[in-house]
């Protein structure tokens, strides 16, 4: 919304390791292989398709994966493969080639800190893990999955710890970035306070 808002570009980093993830699984791949998970990152094909108004479609190897990519088990698929330092290297050029004209927005866990560091603006969003669960079951549960809520949140959880823990690439909020708790706010609430750091 925030890109949209502001006509620029946008880059869903979480997206890529969810798209090698599932290309990974598609291919039957063990992901404790790293030798054969890293060829996958490199060689999988992956496009973001958008259109005005609707949701950008994600389509890899020429399938349109986008509820796949949605899925908790693409989620861990995604976390355990980003923590393998290969893997990052081989979509660090991917992203960077997103940084176009008149500008981009980065979501992503390193995206401040690794990526972009380099960044004009910085926004670090966060909520507890009891938000984040409550927002995704309703994601999953207006997409017709089957879900429980203490799952979802045992699962970000344990995405979080390792995240945090992974030895490249932690995740750690930029120095210099804005802090912002999104817990108990509304989408429209937090865009406004994203679009007033770029828009003061």
């Amino acid at each position: 919304m925030v890109a949209q808002q502001l006509g620029w570009h946008l880059l869903d980093s979480g997206a890529l390791y969810r798209a090698v993830g599932y290309a990974a699984g598609m291919e039957g791949l063990d992901l404790s292989d790293v030798e054969a998970v890293t060829r996958c990152a490199q060689t999988t094909r992956i496009q973001f398709r958008a259109k005005k108004g609707a949701e950008t479609r994600v389509i890899v190897n020429g399938h349109d994966a986008t509820d796949e990519l949605r899925t908790e088990t693409a989620g861990a698929a995604a976390s355990a493969i980003a923590s393998v330092p290969s893997v990052r290297e081989a979509l660090v050029s991917l992203q960077l080639g997103f940084r176009k004209a008149p500008g981009l927005v980065a979501d992503g866990r390193d995206m401040g800190t690794v990526i972009f560091p380099d960044a004009a603006f910085k926004v670090f969003l966060t909520a507890s893990a009891a938000e984040r669960a409550k927002r995704r079951y309703k994601q999953l549960k207006d997409k017709g999955l089957s879900v429980t809520l203490s799952s979802l949140q045992r699962e970000i959880e344990a995405r979080d710890s390792r995240d945090a823990s992974r030895a490249v690439a932690p995740l750690k909020p930029a120095a210099d970035a804005l802090l912002v708790d999104t817990t108990g706010m509304g989408i429209d609430e937090v865009v406004a306070k994203v679009l007033a750091v770029v828009q003061p």
